[in-house]
């Protein structure tokens, strides 16, 4: 028992941090951890780790929203885009043979918090809210399909892959990015664990809880910081807290 609630402690913590901080999906880091340290079926963790990222990406949605730092226009017409594309990709992986993409998923979180680190995101909000609406619209369409489509074939990445386009791409400044991709990733976590609740049954209870409650308070934590800091500094932390995860999260599925 104290061995389960200190794994999902630390699983809790990481994966909240990720999802405050850098709008990570909760289900990078809990899976792996449930899988590795608890010997858990994969599909079982999966589904606690989805259900983790609903209230971790609610709760960081809502801290970035009261701060005016989420675009949920834009936000919806991605998410329609992820959602129809993810079912094409997972179609399409279902013909395909595996491929070496699951490799790049998995190292893609230390890539990412190395870019913040060494380039960090210094756009400003005017300079965002300058872009032409429709060709806005059109970016949130196509970089949906790109998520959807990454995520339904490879079945990870979603939350970096948002968090990449939306800075690199649209031109988001990091915190707005960060926020936008948190309350998609609200929906699509909803819709995730709620189906492999109804295929897979009952999750392991204690374990459930013991994530839900941690990734929610530390995403609560790290996302009223991460609202107050300065650009240069919400870089450096992103970037350390992404580079760690991704560090640990490589460590635990190649050590």
């Amino acid at each position: 028992m104290l061995y389960k609630f200190i794994i999902c402690f630390l699983a809790g913590i990481g994966a909240g941090l990720g999802t405050g901080f850098a709008g990570m999906s909760a289900a990078a880091v809990i899976s792996p951890m449930l899988i590795a340290f608890l010997g858990m079926n994969p599909y079982m963790a999966v589904g606690i780790a989805l259900a983790s990222d609903v209230c971790a990406s609610a709760v960081s949605a809502y801290t970035y929203g009261k701060h005016k730092n989420l675009d949920i226009k834009n936000g919806l017409v991605m998410m329609a885009s992820v959602l129809c594309f993810t079912l094409v990709g997972s179609y399409i992986s279902s013909l395909v043979p595996s491929t070496a993409m699951g490799g790049f998923s998995t190292f893609m979180t230390l890539l990412l918090g190395i870019k913040f680190l060494v380039r960090p995101v210094m756009t400003t909000k005017s300079s965002m809210e300058s872009v032409n609406a429709k060709k806005r619209f059109l970016q949130s369409v196509i970089c949906g399909a790109v998520v959807g489509f990454i995520c339904g074939f490879v079945g990870a990445g979603g939350g970096m892959m948002m968090l990449l386009l939306l800075t690199s791409v649209l031109g988001y400044e990091l915190k707005t990015a960060v926020g936008t991709s948190v309350f998609i990733m609200t929906f699509t976590a909803l819709t995730g664990s709620l189906s492999h609740f109804a295929i897979g049954g009952r999750p392991d209870m204690l374990s459930l809880i013991f994530c839900v409650l941690n990734t929610f308070l530390w995403a609560r934590v790290s996302a009223k910081f991460a609202n107050k800091a300065s650009a240069i500094v919400l870089n450096r932390a992103t970037g350390a807290v992404l580079t760690v995860l991704g560090l640990a999260i490589v460590a635990v599925n190649y050590f």
